[in-house]
């Protein structure tokens, strides 16, 4: 007969946990929270103390009388919501509407939803910490005040069906600021030289360094004078420097880093990053084994990993891989951001001794991939560090000064397992070997070619979701449960969309900043919303008071609220008229601006709610039915495919864009593929690929 009552957040995570402790406890789910503010009014009494109105969530009562019933038929109760503020504050509402005591010791945190981490837990229970539940209160009125007090002016002057929130805001406008950069960037004109050299048999290269104090080169006439000289001299090795270098690993993950390694490695977006990671820690079926929570808790910001993890990691490594690949002193990590909580543990297996490849037949693709991540970011974190011996090699031809640097790996330490990525391409290359011929000074070598190449500095480039996560992260705007979901929100709303996988601003976006720019400066000021997350840090700290901290913001605030209602203008958004007639109404087409880029949607709308995308025209022939043209789409989700413009009537699609010729070796189709040197071409059904093309230069 159970005695106990367990409350958690999802029925996964209740399976999970049930199997663990036994039949003496009933484990039931909440759903999440219960209870929340009302999405029709305000919900907040501001000259309360700001004393939130909580109202049962809509749906919720089954579940509520289900655990209600629960409760009658026990003795204790434990609430064991995940281990940060929103788990703590599910409890606190739980403890409220069970009727639970201040005093009662019934809250349970664990990290890792692992047998022993979960049996340990139920054997020190405390209270419920106030000082959490405030500080989500807080940030959850915060946010209720910002978006409801200013979404009505936005509704009124701009546009039914907006909205602002305090770090949605501030993600906006870096796009929107990104994006005027890139507008107003002038492209700056330099050149390169590079020497196509020969010692023996051995190719390699060298690049231009220096002409007496001349470093850089900035026109075709500087080149030219270069090559002049060149023509009359002969390369000699004038120094060669080599020397050996140590490359440490990367910490182990913490929410942001997992969502920014996710997006570049698997092309995962940061939600569906955190849902398959949540499948993880609440638990997979590993058949004879049982349920088990594979990862720790990945809502963190702490790279700090527990004695007995990096015990069985030592363990792991050592037996493994031998005493060289682990260093001489255990890894400990400082915390990155100097404001990160450091509650949790970083994010690692729950146990290292689950090989990715021992456990793959109970994983779904996606969840594989992004434990396998987890696991190698974890082990490589606590290996020895790897050892490069590098060359560098100045050659002089009369004046001129060309470098060659070449690396190569003496001991792999911790890159045998994994090496971090990078949004920059070039960055990425520089894992390869560069190996240069045994060269020594005095040495002649044979000039095979010089190739000097115009290029264009290049404006920033636009945020990815992993950029735009790890400037929010470097900012302080925002905590690692706020990523996800702020990135989905100004989506929707069409604050911005998604050209290539990066976020571009949209004119209602635009729009938008400009208002909050003019009357909510400090909403959109960077040093303001991180000193606001700093603070609501210390109410959880139990430094300053709650009410003081929204006291202190909504008196500024209000005096905005009100200069805004009597000076901001109301905005009219012309939609731009297509040339494109509507066939089911006879209306022009307007472009409009979706969470995925543009498309055009019928000006009779809402009676006509017609709508198409914009057609991109290859100019590349349907090599499936040899009539049509291939034209650029995009699916439902967004993702740019290939296919015949006679569709139906043809239905040829490819992922990749082909190309208007047929493979030389074989004859079938070739199409453009990209990786991270650039795009090259490639034949779909045999071996046949042409050498990948130039990326743009960057600056």
């Amino acid at each position: 007969m159970a005695d106990s009552l367990v409350i958690v957040e999802s029925p996964a995570k209740a399976k999970t946990i049930s199997k663990y402790l036994g039949s003496k406890y009933i484990v039931k789910a909440s759903m999440g929270h219960i209870r929340d503010l009302p999405k029709s009014q305000i919900g907040v009494e501001v000259k309360k103390n700001f004393e939130p109105k909580y109202i049962t969530i809509r749906g919720k009562g089954s579940v509520l009388k289900e655990l209600k019933d629960a409760r009658k038929k026990v003795k204790k109760v434990y609430l064991a919501a995940d281990p940060d503020r929103e788990g703590e504050a599910i409890a606190w509402h739980l403890a409220h509407y069970l009727e639970l005591s201040d005093q009662e010791d019934c809250r349970v945190v664990f990290n890792e939803i692992t047998k022993q981490a979960v049996k340990d837990a139920f054997k020190t229970p405390r209270k419920i910490n106030k000082d959490l539940v405030n500080a989500q209160q807080a940030r959850r009125i915060l946010d209720r005040l910002v978006g409801y007090k200013i979404s009505p002016l936005l509704w009124k002057k701009v546009k039914k069906g907006l909205s602002a929130g305090r770090v949605q805001s501030v993600a906006v406008k870096l796009i929107y600021d990104r994006e005027n950069e890139i507008k107003a960037f002038v492209p700056e004109e330099y050149w390169s030289i590079t020497a196509k050299l020969a010692a023996g048999k051995a190719e390699f290269e060298a690049k231009f360094f220096s002409s007496g104090e001349k470093k850089e080169l900035k026109t075709e006439a500087e080149v030219n004078e270069i090559l002049a000289a060149l023509n009359k001299s002969e390369f000699v090795v004038s120094e060669v420097r080599e020397k050996e270098r140590q490359r440490n690993p990367s910490p182990p993950f913490i929410t942001s880093s997992l969502q920014q390694e996710a997006a570049r490695k698997l092309n995962f977006r940061a939600a569906k990053t955190m849902s398959v990671a949540q499948q993880l820690y609440e638990g997979i079926d590993l058949g004879s084994e049982g349920t088990v929570g594979l990862i720790t808790y990945m809502r963190t910001d702490s790279t700090r990993i527990s004695p007995v993890a990096q015990e069985e990691a030592r363990e792991y490594i050592l037996q493994k891989y031998g005493e060289a690949y682990y260093p001489e002193t255990p890894r400990s990590y400082l915390k990155k951001n100097a404001n990160a909580q450091d509650a949790h543990e970083a994010i690692r297996p729950s146990s290292v001794l689950r090989e990715p490849d021992q456990i793959k037949e109970y994983l779904s693709r996606d969840q594989l991939r992004l434990y396998k991540l987890i696991w190698e970011r974890f082990v490589a974190s606590q290996m020895a560090s790897a050892v490069m011996d590098t060359m560098t090699v100045d050659l002089t031809a009369g004046p001129v000064v060309f470098r060659a640097v070449g690396s190569k790996i003496k001991f792999p330490g911790f890159m045998k397992v994994y090496v971090e990525g990078s949004d920059d391409a070039a960055a990425d290359s520089g894992d390869e070997e560069k190996l240069l011929p045994p060269l020594k000074q005095g040495d002649h070598v044979i000039k095979k070619q010089i190739d000097p190449k115009q290029h264009f500095t290049q404006p920033p480039p636009r945020y990815t979701e992993a950029r735009l996560v790890k400037a929010l992260e470097e900012m302080g705007i925002g905590r690692p449960s706020t990523y996800a979901p702020t990135l989905e929100t100004i989506q929707k709303r069409g604050y911005v969309a998604i050209e290539d996988k990066k976020f571009v601003p949209t004119e209602l976006g635009e729009l938008v900043i400009q208002q909050m720019i003019e009357f909510f400066p400090e909403i959109l000021d960077v040093e303001f919303t991180a000193q606001m997350e700093e603070d609501l840090d210390h109410i959880e700290e139990g430094k300053e008071d709650w009410v003081q901290v929204l006291s202190e913001f909504y008196e500024s605030f209000e005096k905005r609220l009100e200069v805004a209602e009597e000076e901001m203008e109301k905005v009219e958004i012309q939609d731009e008229v297509s040339d494109d007639i509507c066939e089911k109404c006879g209306n022009h087409f307007v472009y409009k601006m979706g969470r995925f880029g543009k498309f055009l949607a019928c000006s009779g709308f809402p009676d006509c709610r017609n709508t198409k995308p914009i057609v991109k025209n290859t100019g590349v022939t349907c090599p499936g039915c040899h009539k049509g043209q291939i034209i650029e789409r995009r699916s439902k989700k967004g993702r740019i495919f290939y296919g015949c413009d006679r569709y139906p009537d043809c239905e040829f699609v490819s992922w990749d864009k082909p190309v208007d010729r047929p493979c030389p070796k074989c004859g079938s189709m070739l199409v453009e593929k990209r990786n991270k040197s650039g795009t090259f071409i490639q034949c779909v059904a045999c071996d046949y690929r042409e050498e990948a093309k130039e990326e743009q230069d960057r600056d």
